[in-house]
C-alpha cells in the first residue's frame, strides 16, 4: 500500500507499506550508509547488509517506509521506517520481554535518515507524525519505541558544535526509559565489529 501527504518545504512525504516498499530500499541503503557514517553512530556501512536488512521489512504487510522526494528531482532526500516489534529481531524484543512488555502491543520506530540539505524544516517532526499516526492505526498498539546509541560526553569523535537529540523526541512526547540494547557494527576506524549500548524512548500511544 502506497499513500501521499501533503508536500513539505519542496518535498513530497509518502507512506509506503509491505511488498510496496521494495523500489525504495536501495535508496534506504545509501541514505542510512551516507547518515550513520555522521555521529554518534560513526558506521563505517555495507550496501549489501543494508540491503538484505532493508528487505525484511518489505516481508511484512504492516510495515512502513515514510518517504521524503524533492519535489522537483524526485530525488529520495530521506526515509523514516516503521514495524511491529513483534517482526522485529530479538535484540530489539528481548528487553521488553524481560520486562514483562508484550510486543504485540508496541510498534518500533526504525531509523530516520535524511539529508543535510533538507535538515531544519520540519521534515524530521513529519517522520514521526507519520509513524505515529500509522502506529496508532493498527489493532492493539499501544506504544511507540525507538533506540539510540549512548555516547559519552567526552568521546573523542563528538563534535564540538553537536547538539543532542533528547529535547527533539521529548517535545514529540517521548520519554527515555531504562530499557537497553546492544548491536554489533563495524565503526569508522575500527578493524572489526563491537557491540555498542542503545536505550530505548517509549511514547504512550
Amino acid at each position: 500500500m502506497s499513500e501521499s501527504s501533503a508536500p513539505a518545504n519542496g518535498v513530497t512525504i509518502e507512506c509506503h507499506t509491505g511488498p510496496a516498499i521494495q523500489p525504495f530500499i536501495p535508496d534506504a541503503a545509501r541514505l542510512r550508509i551516507a547518515v550513520f557514517r555522521e555521529w554518534p553512530y560513526l558506521y563505517e556501512g555495507d550496501d549489501d547488509y543494508e540491503r538484505g536488512y532493508l528487505l525484511t521489512y518489505s516481508g511484512h504487510g504492516n510495515s512502513l517506509f515514510v518517504v521524503a522526494q524533492d519535489k522537483a528531482t524526485r530525488e529520495v532526500a530521506g526515509i523514516s521506517t516503521g514495524i511491529p516489534m513483534r517482526d522485529e529481531t530479538e535484540e530489539v524484543k528481548a528487553p521488553f520481554l524481560a520486562a514483562g512488555m508484550d510486543p504485540d502491543r508496541i510498534f518500533y520506530f526504525g531509523e530516520s535518515v535524511l539529508l543535510p540539505p533538507w535538515r531544519g524544516q520540519g521534515i524530521g517532526v513529519r517522520f514521526f507524525e507519520e509513524r505515529e499516526r500509522f502506529a496508532r492505526s493498527l489493532p492493539g498498539i499501544r506504544h511507540a519505541v525507538f533506540c539510540a546509541v549512548d555516547r559519552p560526553a567526552e568521546h573523542p569523535a563528538r563534535p564540538a558544535d553537536y547538539v543532542p537529540l533528547d529535547a527533539f523526541w521529548q517535545k514529540r512526547g517521548f520519554h527515555k526509559t531504562t530499557l537497553r540494547t546492544q548491536f554489533s557494527w563495524k565503526e569508522m576506524g575500527e578493524e572489526t565489529e563491537s557491540p555498542k549500548w542503545l536505550t530505548f524512548w517509549m511514547k504512550e500511544l
